[in-house]
């Protein structure tokens, strides 16, 4: 359990620390945002699971619990997106719902192999999804180049976090693994954000019919309307050519809707919010993780004196920097694992003086020290 050394201000904290200090939880914004965003995450996984029953839930057009946009398992059905989808959810979601409880302080520190061993899984898992994110992604939630690019980009920025914060934990440096998994899994979970953004924003151009359009085959809305050719004529005229055999690949445009105008322009006016409501998200999110990595600076620190500890103790080169720091990246002033000194010798101005001001020979070959102001380097 963990010790808290300053007394609860009242009766309720008193009361809540009961619940959040077992579970490892030293600080309650901790566990606000905890309960919060890894409960969204969790509900929303939870909530998907039964998705991976492809055919009787996600693509089954009779479903009363959800599944597949209108007109999207014209693809998720057949050839290599059917195998990408199943591999996105089978690979994605169980990733998702193993990540929430590495955020938990008690199983990393209690039972550490289990933080392990999960995380090696969860890595796995989340390949396989990527994987399947980019075999779905020509036609998934509409296909545009938009949605491609955001799908791609979100891809490659949550595996390239996981590679980094991999390597990081391989070299000890703790707070860069932290700040990593947190910044991939605030990426992945920019979906759920997304997914809000789109419906308020399909909502909203649903009303404007004559202003937004998808373009979509009419293989697809006769796949929406189960082959009603009488139907799907009535509206689209032009997929005669299609029935006909003229032309099996005719595409029609599709105004955006709202739902008592038929499943498919519900379906354009979700697909056409898709890609403005994928960046939006992702941007909010990748915001969210920063700010929250530089409003916790303590915590910071004090995982990066354990990785110093334990990189002294592993004999490895420059303990406290064996990782993806700043200091071994970029500029940063020199990190100490001893703590800041206070008074004349641990003030700013001093250590920029000692930095700045440097020997150089005069015109007589004598040493003086260099007036930073005016150093040209």
């Amino acid at each position: 359990m963990v010790v808290v050394t300053q007394p609860p201000s009242n009766a309720f904290v008193a009361f809540v620390r009961r619940i959040y200090n077992p579970i490892g939880f030293s600080k309650g914004y901790n566990f606000i945002l905890f309960v919060i965003f890894g409960g969204a995450l969790l509900g929303f996984t939870l909530a998907r699971f039964m998705f991976l029953d492809i055919k009787g839930i996600f693509c089954n057009p009779k479903s009363t619990v959800g599944g597949a946009l209108p007109g999207e398992c014209y693809y998720y059905l057949q050839g290599i997106e059917n195998v990408g989808i199943i591999m996105h959810l089978a690979g994605i979601l169980p990733a998702a719902f193993l990540a929430v409880f590495q955020f938990v302080p008690a199983i990393r520190h209690k039972v550490i192999i289990v933080h392990r061993l999960n995380g090696y899984l969860i890595i796995l898992l989340s390949l396989v999804g990527v994987i399947g994110v980019f075999m779905i992604a020509r036609h998934g939630l509409g296909g545009g180049l938009d949605v491609q690019s955001a799908a791609g980009m979100a891809s490659i920025v949550f595996i390239s976090c996981k590679v980094i914060a991999f390597y990081n934990i391989k070299m000890l440096q703790i707070e860069q693994h932290r700040a990593w998994m947190l910044r991939a899994w605030g990426i992945a979970s920019f979906i759920i954000t997304m997914r809000i953004i789109a419906i308020i924003m399909a909502i909203i151009v649903g009303k404007t019919p004559k202003d937004y359009y998808t373009v979509r085959p009419c293989a697809m809305i006769d796949h929406i309307y189960g082959g009603n050719q009488t139907r799907v004529l009535r509206v689209y005229p032009a997929c005669s050519t299609f029935y006909s055999g003229a032309d099996p690949s005719q595409h029609v445009p599709i105004p955006v809707g709202v739902a008592a105008d038929g499943p498919e322009r519900i379906a354009s006016a979700v697909n056409t919010s898709f890609g403005a409501s994928a960046y939006l998200a992702f941007l909010l999110h990748a915001l969210a993780v920063e700010l929250y990595l530089r409003l916790t600076p303590a915590e910071t620190e004090r995982l990066r004196r354990v990785s110093y500890e334990r990189q002294k103790e592993a004999g490895m080169k420059n303990p406290g920097n064996a990782g993806l720091t700043a200091q071994r990246l970029g500029d940063a002033d020199p990190w100490s694992p001893e703590p800041p000194q206070s008074g004349s010798n641990g003030s700013t101005d001093e250590k920029y003086s000692r930095i700045a001001r440097k020997p150089v020979l005069t015109e007589r070959g004598t040493a003086r020290l260099s007036d930073p102001e005016s150093d040209d380097h």
